[in-house]
């Protein structure tokens, strides 16, 4: 993984935070580096332990449209508030709305910045009939494909 992918990650991450930790009464830090220490152990958590999370929880979040990933991040969260000295996250709720501000922070920068992951180029080359690669009436011989013939370039 780059590392200047990494940093835009955490960055994204500690303002998400800072940003629930303002909204939300039940989102608390006591200092500085207790914010830091929180948000690099939920970084850590997202790279390590949300895959596998996901990976066992893969039939209820096709069942929920998604939503699971939500409940993921909000136990993820949750965690990292009662395992950090000087973070707190008072409860269930409270982890569903900080993850919830965290996500829709990620999303926001996506959006404002570009996404880098994303980053595909389709073209389709037509044939004389206007029909894609050499497809034709029926009874035309067809012409074969090139390698510079590519439907998708990715």
């Amino acid at each position: 993984m780059n590392i200047k992918v990494l940093f835009k990650s955490w960055l994204l991450i500690a303002l998400g935070v800072l940003i629930a930790s303002q909204v939300f009464s039940g989102i608390r830090y006591s200092d500085t580096g207790a914010l830091l220490v929180a948000v690099l152990l939920l970084s850590l958590c997202n790279v390590f332990l949300k895959p596998l999370l996901m990976l066992f929880a893969l039939p209820f979040i096709i069942l929920t449209f998604g939503l699971g990933i939500w409940l993921i991040n909000a136990l993820l969260f949750l965690l990292v508030g009662n395992i950090v000295d000087g973070f707190s996250v008072d409860s269930f709720g409270y982890a569903l709305a900080g993850a919830l501000v965290v996500s829709l922070t990620g999303l926001a920068a996506n959006i404002l910045f570009g996404n880098a992951r994303v980053n595909a180029r389709f073209s389709v080359q037509r044939g004389p009939s206007g029909k894609p690669n050499g497809e034709g009436p029926p009874g035309q011989k067809k012409r074969p494909l090139k390698d510079d013939d590519d439907v998708i370039d990715i």
